[in-house]
């Protein structure tokens, strides 16, 4: 049965092509759709002797096919081993900033390659062998590219993060995102469930692995050393490099990749616009889109999903997830799970006693932050948007209350509830982070939701109202101090923690009646789906409803292939304001004690909502005074600060 036409170029972009076919396509205008067929044919004898006279040789000419407008004059000092296909070489290639120099292919040796058009191969060390090379490719300088029996090109091994002892619980591929690993990462317990997504994760493997290594279109590949069994898509830049083996590239035209100087990769994914640079160590690992990896950073069995940044540092069987970054050369992030995450410098986690090994491992639920020389033992969970200092003992788990600072001083351990609400720190994050997603329209595979206060935060808000209230009458209002979880709250932060969290409470509420009524599904919830506990599932917020639906759906076979799955994610999230308002709805009736949303409840529950946004403003202020006062902010700096904080008003309405 003859090929679609529209799959052939496919086929050659993921290397699936069958070694017989002798059609590929030469372009598609993306404009107008317009595919354009190439044939080959057998080299003419006085293109044999123009190759011959240039110092070119072939084991077997018969086995040389070549483009039917191919010109064999910008060839020299070529060895060509088994089959061969060569496209057209008649334009000029850009190798540096405005030098040009003519594409053909010089001092290079060939083993079962094909070369699309315009693409200049000079200065290879050893060999190009069993390889497909796209259009307007630049390859110089380089040791051996290399396709091997049984390659992987990085998918379908499972990696352990989290445990490090584990027996794995992530499998990699192509079309992995932040929602599916934190899901088989969290219900790794479940063994039906993992069975069957290994099961749908393996048959798109199957399906998606070429049968020999790729090159996409305008690819550069210079001073490099090695790359062994590793597809690099299109577009993607290739300097410096020290070994690239059984990897992916997904690189694209609007989100390149570009791989640096003495990077060495092994058995690893990297997608579209990432960085990888300066000296990278990686290996078991999967890069989102626009990660930036760089200056000597190593890691090992850990994921990065989109947005992060890891410097100078370690991970080892780290989760991070959208927006987790590692600035410093001491910190070492090991056996944890991050999102919206920020490591100060020598932060540390302790995963292991010494007695059954690196086993241990903890959550830091979303926004949360490590500052300079913090210390987590695990196991320990940190709740959302919290600030760790110091070492951090007795297994902490603080996920019933978020928002808050916990301190070590000496051998005591201070929690402060709330407090982070008010700072200059939160206020920035929540502002740059949606401003920060680097990732191209075309090219955001994890979903990615920035609501500070959602069900999910607000949930844990109302758990820790619960808890500080429970604190206080068991222990009475005339304490300086109480106990939670071998922490100590002082009286005075647990006042301020209720008046913070009421504060957030009252905010959240207001800002999505104000959506509700904006968006038009105000009123009564059309579906109960949303009430009942939320979770974050890296980056998606979703009621614990819509994920038990889904593992039920996996576990019955009804979900056919593993994009099922991802398109679940996506709908999930499609569908966020409709989870929200349900939950919310219940939140309104209950906190003002209705049986009914009127317009009076809703003026009055909007007036709650200026009065808490001013007062929250108020507090960020004094923050930033005293901040301020320290002496180490410049003057414009506040002001410029400052002058943001006043058109906060501007959200009222």
């Amino acid at each position: 049965m003859m090929k679609n036409p529209s799959n052939i170029r496919q086929e050659i972009i993921d290397g699936s092509e069958e070694s017989s076919t002798k059609v590929k396509v030469k372009k598609i205008n993306n404009k107008h759709k317009k595919i354009i067929m190439k044939n080959y044919r057998q080299l003419t004898h006085q293109e044999i002797q123009v190759l011959e006279q240039n110092g070119c040789w072939a084991e077997d000419w018969a086995r040389v096919e070549v483009a039917e407008d191919f010109r064999p004059y910008n060839f020299h000092r070529v060895v060509l081993y088994g089959d061969i296909r060569l496209g057209t070489f008649d334009k000029q290639v850009e190798v540096s900033k405005g030098f040009f120099k003519h594409s053909g292919i010089n001092d290079a040796t060939l083993r079962n390659v094909e070369v699309g058009d315009n693409c200049l191969i000079e200065k290879v060390g050893n060999f190009v062998n069993n390889y497909t090379i796209g259009d307007d490719c630049y390859i110089a300088n380089i040791s051996t590219i290399e396709t091997t029996e049984g390659a992987t090109y990085g998918a379908g091994s499972t990696i352990s993060v989290l445990n490090e002892m584990g027996d794995g619980n992530v499998t990699l591929f192509r079309e992995l995102n932040s929602q599916l690993a934190a899901f088989m990462v969290k219900h790794n317990n479940d063994k039906e469930l993992t069975r069957r997504l290994q099961q749908l994760i393996e048959d798109e493997v199957r399906i998606s692995t070429p049968e020999r290594g790729v090159i996409g279109n305008r690819v550069k590949i210079i001073n490099t050393k090695e790359i062994v069994n590793t597809v690099i898509k299109g577009d993607c830049e290739i300097s410096g490099a020290a070994r690239l083996s059984e990897c992916t590239i997904l690189s694209s035209e609007d989100a390149s990749v570009y791989i640096g100087t003495g990077v060495i990769c092994e058995n690893s994914i990297i997608c579209d616009g990432c960085s990888i640079n300066n000296s990278v160590k990686m290996q078991d690992c999967f890069v989102g889109e626009a990660c930036q990896v760089t200056n000597g950073f190593t890691a090992e069995a850990s994921l990065f999903f989109a947005n992060s940044f890891m410097a100078n540092g370690e991970a080892c069987a780290a989760f991070c997830g959208p927006f987790s970054a590692s600035h410093h050369k001491s910190s070492l992030l090991i056996g944890g799970q991050f999102s919206f995450y920020n490591a100060g410098s020598n932060t540390n986690f302790s995963n292991h006693a010494y007695k059954m090994g690196p086993m241990h491992y903890g959550t830091l639920e979303r926004g949360t932050k490590t500052a300079s020389g913090s210390y987590i033992l695990m196991p320990a969970t940190i709740g959302a948007f919290s600030v760790c200092f110091g070492k951090l003992m007795h297994h902490p788990d603080t996920r019933c209350l978020p928002f808050s600072y916990l301190m070590a001083y000496s051998e005591t351990m201070y929690l402060v509830p709330g407090r982070n609400i008010t700072t200059v720190g939160l206020y920035r994050d929540i502002k740059k982070w949606p401003k920060r997603d680097k990732r191209s329209r075309q090219s955001r595979k994890s979903i990615i939701n920035f609501d500070w206060l959602s069900p999910f935060t607000v949930g844990e808000i109302l758990q820790g109202i619960r808890i500080l209230e429970a604190l206080r009458e068991a222990s009475g209002g005339d304490v300086t101090a109480y106990n939670f979880h071998e922490y100590v709250i002082n009286a005075t932060s647990l006042k301020k923690g209720l008046k913070y969290y009421d504060i957030a409470l009252r905010i959240y509420m207001g800002a999505v009646l104000k959506r509700a009524q904006k968006e038009g599904f105000f009123g009564k919830p059309k579906s109960s789906v949303g009430q009942g506990e939320w979770c974050d599932l890296s980056g998606l917020l979703l009621p614990v409803s819509e994920e038990e639906r889904l593992i039920s759906d996996v576990k019955e076979g009804s979900i056919e292939n593993i994009q099922q799955v991802l398109d679940r994610f996506a709908d999930i999230h499609d569908k966020y304001s409709d989870y929200r308002w349900a939950w919310s709805y219940q939140l309104l009736l209950d906190y003002y004690h209705l049986e009914e949303l009127d317009e009076a409840a809703c003026e009055r529950i909007r007036e709650d909502y200026v009065r808490a946004r001013r007062a929250w403003i108020a507090e960020i202020r004094k923050d930033a005074e005293k901040e301020f006062s320290m002496g180490d902010v410049e003057q414009n700096v506040y002001e410029d600060f400052l002058s943001k904080l006043d058109h906060e008003v501007d959200y009222e309405n």
